[in-house]
């Protein structure tokens, strides 16, 4: 989440719920901390240390360092690591020598005052191919003149702002949000380019670059507005961004525009030309026609940017005055309640007193398939359905949770998980042990077929273990949820490594113990939260004291669809 100074542009209580002994007291020797590859795992393994959690409550100040903290601390240390996006001296580069604005700084003078929700701000770190921060470009949802927009915005600072194959994928991520929820869209184009080396993995697939483009004409035509800057070089493909734009503005002096530069055009002709004369704002603006808006620095490019979506016919949502309780429990508690490990788990009521409003929750079926928790709830005004894992997801808990989740798909209510799925259990031993298990995959089936269908708004928070099918049933990335976030101590895997049969710690190891040996290690290292956000499997990783603001920001964005009347029409809108 970024903090962004800007002027706009014009009682039921869920039971007796006493703050939990464990979240003051020791979870015991199950408490291990997420570990990640590279320099991340390298850093969580120095650091780990067995610990009390209530050090957790008070960042540290019982033992310098416990289990929870430890996940919490190193994402702080690593999203304060990519503000700075390609480092000091790529910053004074591009600020100094090349008279720019930081991206951060470009999003100051655009959006409206208030925070705004970064997505997946951790991708493109210890990639294959190296460090990419941020994976090159910034994106999120913020407002301007009061309407919720995306925004897509290159970091040049970052390898000259070429595009690596991450930041593709992210690219493709923030316009799938802007079509699932109808948002406009912003371009702040300052790109390098593809990074050849790695062509093969940028270009020729479905998913590759071109679906950027792809996309833009798409939501065009489904009345869904996208305006763009040419806020430094846009060369080769991304120069189609700002051209297949409604409405772009052009920068001077260090707006560029061209398929292929300078250099090029002397290997290929031995001609002598300018970036200005070959692509620069005024060719743009006054022959070429590629950019509608001609700015003289870039504040002034921002304020044409805010004045031409005041003209787009967008509504803001209406404001409402939308009185809510806190929670009876301070939300900052959270991170002394984050499991770290599913048999240490608590139960999940203690997480929800402490996110819903006046800690009151409407539940559906109490008594009846407990290991699910299901019930109406709401986040800062906002009405919500509650799924959220309390134990193993059993037969009674899936017809449930199925049942559940189709009231509603038909009320309309948006529905929020919270997932933290039991390891897989031990095949059956027995005929009625097979039988069982069986029932419980039908039941299971059935409510993966329902949250597939349910066509509300779905936000998913992986709170703890996010393994095998139990994640798809309670909407996992594969289930498209329009927002999935994880706290840092979050496990995504197909099986947890963790319940994997032990190894004997000494020398001698056979083949096949060697092999688990290994198995179990590569697991460990790709099943943490930030290996995980780094391959953008989710939105990012978010605090667990954050996680009640964020859905209520998530909430409000997806409501915004709700006020736009815009009927989709035949063709996009295409340059003459």
């Amino acid at each position: 989440m970024g903090n962004n100074p800007r002027p706009a542009c014009s009682r039921g209580n869920m039971g007796n719920n006493p703050r939990p002994a464990c979240s003051r007291g020791n979870m015991g020797n199950n408490s291990r901390p997420a570990c990640s590859s590279g320099d991340i795992r390298r850093k969580l393994r120095s650091a780990c240390s067995r610990g009390n959690i209530g050090s957790c409550l008070c960042r540290g100040r019982a033992g310098g360092g416990c289990p929870t903290c430890l996940p919490a601390d190193l994402y702080s240390e690593l999203l304060e690591r990519v503000k700075k996006g390609g480092g000091e001296k790529a910053v004074l580069r591009h600020t100094q020598r090349n008279k720019k604005l930081f991206v951060r700084e470009r999003l100051r003078l655009l959006l409206d005052d208030g925070d705004f929700l970064e997505l997946s701000p951790l991708a493109g770190l210890d990639m294959p191919y190296g460090d990419v921060p941020a994976a090159g470009c910034l994106t999120g949802i913020g407002k301007i003149c009061g309407v919720w927009c995306v925004f897509i915005a290159s970091d040049a600072t970052v390898k000259g702002g070429t595009i690596y194959p991450i930041g593709v994928k992210k690219q493709l991520r923030a316009q799938e949000i802007a079509m699932e929820n109808r948002l406009l869209s912003v371009h702040l184009v300052d790109s390098g380019g593809a990074f050849l080396p790695l062509q093969s993995e940028l270009f020729p697939d479905k998913l590759h670059g071109g679906r950027i483009f792809y996309n833009e004409a798409i939501m065009s035509a489904m009345g869904i507005p996208q305006v763009a800057v040419v806020c430094g070089s846009c060369v080769a493909g991304g120069a189609y961004v700002p051209t297949m734009a409604e409405e772009s503005v052009i920068i001077d002096k260090i707006g560029t525009l061209f398929l292929a530069g300078p250099p090029l055009v002397k290997a290929a002709t031995g001609e002598d030309v300018s970036p200005e004369d070959l692509g620069g704002a005024r060719l743009h603006s006054q022959v070429s026609g590629c950019t509608d808006h001609f700015a003289p620095s870039e504040e002034e490019a921002y304020e044409c940017i805010r004045n031409v979506v005041s003209t787009l016919n967008c509504e803001p949502v209406p404001e409402e005055d939308r009185d809510h309780d806190s929670p009876l429990y301070s939300p900052e508690e959270l991170l002394g309640l984050a499991p770290l490990d599913y048999g240490c788990t608590l139960p999940v009521k203690l997480i929800l007193s402490r996110l819903v409003d006046g800690s009151r929750l409407q539940e559906f079926k109490a008594a009846y398939g407990t290991t699910l928790v299901t019930g109406f709830g709401h986040v800062e005004g906002h009405l919500v359905g509650i799924v959220a894992n309390n134990g193993e997801l059993a037969h009674d808990a899936a017809l449930k949770g199925s049942h559940f989740v189709q009231l509603c798909g038909q009320r309309g209510i948006p529905i929020l998980f919270l997932q933290n799925t039991a390891p897989q259990p031990a095949g059956p031993a027995s005929i009625s042990q097979a039988e069982a298990h069986s029932n419980r995959l039908k039941a299971q089936a059935s409510m993966m077929a329902a949250v597939a269908c349910a066509a509300v708004p779905k936000i998913t928070i992986v709170i703890g273990g996010c393994f095998g099918s139990e994640s798809y049933v309670m909407c996992g990335r594969s289930f498209s949820p329009n927002f999935l976030f994880l706290w840092p101590n979050a496990r995504v895997a197909l099986v947890d490594s963790r319940h994997f049969p032990t190894v004997t710690p000494a020398g001698d190891w056979t083949g096949e113990e060697l092999e688990l040996k290994q198995l179990k290690a590569k697991l460990e290292e790709e099943s943490s939260a930030f290996y995980s956000s780094s391959r953008l499997w989710d939105d990012g990783i978010i605090l667990p004291q954050d996680t009640r603001k964020v859905i209520a920001q998530c909430l409000e964005i997806m409501e915004q669809k709700k006020s736009q009347a815009v009927s989709p029409c035949p063709y996009p809108i295409i340059r003459m």
